[in-house]
């Protein structure tokens, strides 16, 4: 039965072995590729984490299970050793450990810096917001500045909104203004890699830059209220021309009066 217990730690860490080799060609490791420049990074740092998890689970399983083994094996005239304990081995894995958590956190300085620090947003995305995104319960509110101004902090006359659907350009630095008009929420994008709590009083502006044109999702990752389950949007990037095309539509359906068009003959008279 030792022998069982000390195979059982030995199967395990053979397990996840086998697991992070066939992985990658099953998809088994996110929902799809990173469809966003900062997403790669992100990914990046999450391989270098898991790498660095596994290692560690790998081989203290192993030593685990070894240590069991050697157990298992003595004969009963096998005398046990007594130890009060090791500093050196104390020490070494306090060090480690430590030294571990150190490069990891300088490693992700870069992209952290490029995500949250607002010097370090592209200067095209800073200088002209796309849109405003509203999180409340339990929706996802859009407010787009009137063709041929900028967006302002507080709705302006004439701005233009719409519900769960944002659409922005590919290929280009977007940024968007995100609030909250009740509680605490999470602008979550799985497939770009952005996730940002949205703050009650804040005005957060988030940014990316979306490689292929099609339609992500849009949901919010923080527990809002009764309706959370259902808080979905969607984020649909398209070409720049289509985008104005999208713009200069909303902007006819929210201005129509309801009185058609006079032909410009009479017009003239």
């Amino acid at each position: 039965m030792k022998k069982f217990w000390a195979l059982f730690f030995f199967f395990w860490p053979a397990v996840a072995i086998w697991l992070c080799w066939i992985a990658p060609s099953r998809g088994w490791w996110f929902p799809s590729e990173s469809k966003s420049t900062l997403g790669h990074q992100i990914d990046g740092l999450f391989y270098l984490i898991l790498i660095i998890v596994t290692v560690t689970f790998v081989a203290t399983q192993f030593a685990l299970g070894y240590a069991m083994w050697k157990g298992a094996v003595k004969t009963a005239d096998s005398s046990a050793v007594f130890s009060h304990g090791s500093h050196k081995l104390e020490i070494m894995w306090t060090i480690v450990p430590s030294f571990v958590l150190v490069f990891i956190s300088l490693t992700q300085l870069d992209v952290l810096a490029e995500i949250r620090v607002i010097s370090q947003f592209p200067e095209e995305a800073r200088k002209e917001p796309i849109a405003e995104v509203m999180a409340r319960q339990f929706e996802w509110r859009i407010r787009y500045p009137k063709p041929g101004t900028v967006l302002m902090t507080e709705p302006q006359p004439g701005d233009l909104y719409f519900v769960n659907e944002l659409h922005v350009p590919t290929f280009r630095p977007v940024q968007i203004n995100l609030r909250t008009q009740d509680v605490q929420h999470a602008f979550f994008s799985p497939q770009l890699r952005v996730k940002q709590d949205a703050v009650p009083g804040l005005v957060i502006p988030v940014w990316f830059e979306v490689e292929e044109a099609g339609t992500y999702d849009l949901v919010c990752a923080e527990l809002c209220g009764w309706g959370h389950y259902k808080m979905k949007a969607r984020i649909i990037a398209e070409s720049e021309e289509s985008v104005e095309k999208y713009i200069t539509q909303l902007n006819a359906e929210q201005n129509e009066d309801g009185v058609p068009d006079a032909p410009p003959e009479a017009a003239a008279e």
